[in-house]
């Protein structure tokens, strides 16, 4: 059924290949840069923590007595005197201890306790130190991946706004609140770009329904002017020749112009909205090609069950219209085509008919393109088929995908909310 579609899942809202695109497109995995800016807080915090440590630990060290230098020969001699006449008994009957063996041993003494006080003190002051800086850089990590997150907030703003826009929406705005620093003019300046690309777009909209309208008159006019020369009894075969190929011209013509009004209808969204019976709309459109099918010896088989889907009837019936009309046209003597109504997808029509290339089924969604490789060989598709069905869906905020069967044909799958 080519006319204009999408692989499942390869449009721009989402699904399995887009997904693959985009990681494609991200190259290999990265850290965040909420992630980077906490590591990078971390890691500043960390280097001045043990910048700090080291100073504190020189100083310290520094300022701690060294047994070598703090006991000098006098302090040790006066300290052994008084010890040994301290330590001697008042009734003690026998010699004191000469004082230079109780200075050496006191200055042994006095050395150990200061270089244990010392090694002591040092290793205390390294642990307490080590500990703190562990915990502080753990808070410090915490705290920066906070204000990371809080300085990066407007971005993600900026983004997902960014993710909701598309060419036929495009009314949000990021309207970031907050002082007038570098990511609030970044804010405002998209909201700026957005005004005016929504500008541009909707007069571009509004030139083609124009130009479609004011185009419907002419064409009319000229329809009834051949059909008026082709009832003359006078003219001759080649006047009756030239004025069919005219006729059928012409009829091409007012198709092209009706594909795009309700394109260009479609594109501009809905005005109202109603309950639509979905199920209804389809049963009518495959009465409507009942002699198409005929003529083109094809079977139409519809599964219907009842879903009811809030839009535009009129829209909706031209989105039917469409995917069953393409479905009969690109098919094969003998061939058959299938419509389903379900939950999910809302309507999905399969038919059979020639080997489709996968590679070339995202590009049948794009206006003026067809099946067949030459541009103007269908004389009755203007080449807007799906690109109406993808516009229809999108304006009822769903989607539409197609995918090649393996047998032949094209299985189209329209999701519309409940």
């Amino acid at each position: 059924m080519p006319g204009s579609g999408r692989l499942p899942g390869s449009d721009d809202r989402g699904g399995p290949l887009a997904e693959k695109n985009a990681d494609a497109r991200r190259g290999p995995l990265r850290l965040s840069v909420r992630t980077r800016l906490t590591a990078l807080y971390g890691g500043f915090f960390l280097l001045a923590g043990i910048v700090l440590v080291v100073v504190t630990y020189v100083v310290v060290s520094n300022e701690l007595p060294v047994p070598a230098q703090y006991l000098g020969d006098g302090v040790s001699l006066r300290l052994g005197q008084v010890m040994s006449a301290e330590a001697l008994p008042a009734n003690a009957t026998f010699s004191a201890v000469p004082a230079d063996a109780a200075s050496a041993s006191v200055e042994r003494v006095a050395t150990a306790v200061l270089t244990d006080y010392r090694s002591s003190t040092m290793s205390t002051l390294v642990l307490a130190s080590a500990i703190a800086l562990v915990v502080t850089a753990a808070l410090a990590l915490l705290f920066g991946w906070f204000m990371a997150g809080r300085a990066l907030r407007p971005l993600h703003t900026i983004t997902s706004t960014a993710r909701r826009l598309e060419a036929g929406k495009l009314d949000q705005r990021i309207n970031l609140d907050g002082p007038r620093d570098e990511l609030k003019e970044l804010a405002d300046t998209f909201d700026s770009m957005l005004d005016r690309l929504a500008g541009s777009f909707d007069s571009q909209k509004r030139f083609v329904a124009n130009a479609s309208h004011e185009l419907r008159t002419p064409l009319a006019v000229q329809r009834t002017l051949i059909e008026v020369a082709l009832e003359n009894p006078d003219a001759g075969p080649e006047l009756t020749k030239l004025g069919a190929h005219l006729l059928q011209t012409n009829e091409r013509s007012e198709r092209l112009i009706e594909g795009l009004l309700v394109l260009a209808r479609s594109d501009r969204g809905l005005s109202a909205r109603a309950p639509v019976r979905l199920d209804k709309v389809v049963r009518s459109v495959v009465k409507l090609t009942v002699a198409q099918a005929k003529d083109a010896g094809v079977t139409v088989e519809a599964r219907l069950r009842a879903r009811t889907v809030i839009g535009d009837a009129v829209l909706l019936e031209r989105l039917v219209l469409n995917l069953v009309s393409n479905a009969i046209s690109y098919n094969v003597p003998d061939g058959w085509v299938s419509i389903t109504i379900g939950a999910t997808p809302a309507l999905s029509v399969r038919n059979s008919g020639s080997i489709v290339d996968e590679v070339a089924v995202p590009g049948l969604f794009e206006p003026f393109r067809r099946g067949k490789p030459d541009r103007t060989g269908a004389a009755d598709h203007s080449g807007l088929g799906l690109s109406i069905v993808r516009s229809v869906a999108r304006a009822h905020d769903g989607e539409v995908s197609a995918r090649a069967n393996p047998n032949g044909g094209l299985t189209v799958d329209v999701r519309l909310p409940a």
